[in-house]
């Protein structure tokens, strides 16, 4: 099992060079780069000062600008040279330069990464700490007035998309009650706050988005739970296990239970790329200066460093999440061994 994952780890860094490979290959490729909007740019503010072009020119930049503006932006070379090139300063920890914040790539996601890390380990643990709970009653008392009470809840939250909650959330708890503040992370004096009162002010902008980001994964999780350990609970061996006299109770948390977290555990990787992705929309709604937000908007603005950084970090997450998937799954199941 050791050289299993010895082999996945290895695997990590091809895996990685053809995710950013085929991406770098997209942003090269694609029309409306840096380098053709700051032509458009350089135009607008030709025509917006009223400076007629000379005969024969169509363009505000001269040849010399327009070569440096491609050697800045790293349009000089071929898209699979500038790769290499890009690739290199990856290697030695340098991201490259955002076109949109003048800053290096790194400090861009370092000043967002907390923010997302923040919501994404809170709503990961909060999750699983009362999805796995929920879905064992709800199994053990499937068909009950609790089963049926929580089933209505859960399905509610679910079929209202995370972002129109914001916006209701915000609209009622915020504007109207003025119970919470209408959006950001922390408030504007939080430097001059204790401790105390800094765990105070985080939690009370934290509260409505943090009930976004639940309601989706409430659903999924707690019926992945309650349908499992049903199966498993109709299974034969349980049978069995009831038939030597094993208690119901020894039953489900003895032999069913396990069996049941196979599933829970073979998804555990994939949310790990929520610790850093987090949902736009919700961080858009609530003024929150996040991970997903940054990830659109450098899109938006063609800012390819960040869009590469982006990338680069949430498919290194991603794969490290299957990796971690695997791992659980042997240690749940006893009977997988990769090899």
């Amino acid at each position: 099992m050791r050289d299993y994952f010895l082999r996945r780890l290895l695997l990590v860094i091809p895996t990685l060079i053809g995710i950013t490979l085929l991406v770098f290959a997209v942003t090269r490729l694609v029309p409306g780069g840096p380098l053709e909007r700051a032509i458009m740019e350089a135009q607008q503010a030709s025509l917006a000062s009223g400076a007629a072009p000379a005969a024969g020119e169509g363009m505000a930049l001269s040849e010399s600008q327009l070569r440096q503006l491609a050697e800045y932006y790293g349009f000089d070379k071929p898209w699979y040279l500038s790769y290499v090139d890009w690739l290199g300063k990856v290697v030695t920890g340098d991201l490259g330069q955002s076109y949109r914040y003048h800053q290096p790539v790194w400090d861009v996601i370092r000043e967002r990464f907390p923010v997302s890390l923040f919501f994404g380990l809170t709503s990961l643990v909060i999750t699983y700490l009362i999805c796995i709970p929920l879905g064992v009653v709800k199994a053990i008392r499937h068909r009950t007035l609790f089963d049926n009470v929580t089933s209505i809840i859960i399905f509610t939250g679910y079929a209202v998309p995370g972002y129109v909650l914001g916006a209701l959330l915000l609209l009622f708890f915020a504007a109207d009650l003025q119970w919470f503040p209408m959006g950001g992370f922390t408030s504007l004096y939080f430097d001059e706050l204790s401790f105390w009162e800094k765990t105070k002010d985080l939690l009370h902008h934290a509260t409505l988005p943090l009930i976004c980001y639940l309601v989706g994964s409430f659903a999924v999780t707690t019926l992945l739970m309650k349908n499992n350990l049903m199966d498993n609970l109709a299974a034969d061996y349980v049978r069995t296990a009831l038939a030597k006299g094993v208690s119901f109770e020894g039953a489900v948390y003895g032999h069913a239970l396990r069996n049941s977290l196979i599933p829970i555990a073979t998804t555990f990787g994939q949310n790990i790329t929520l610790l850093v992705s987090g949902s736009f929309l919700i961080e858009t709604i609530f003024d929150i200066d996040g991970f997903g937000l940054l990830g659109l908007n450098s899109i938006f603005d063609r800012d390819y460093p960040v869009v590469m950084g982006v990338v680069l970090l949430a498919s290194l997450l991603l794969l490290i999440g299957n990796i971690i998937s695997d791992l659980l799954v042997a240690l749940v199941d006893p009977r997988i061994r990769f090899q």
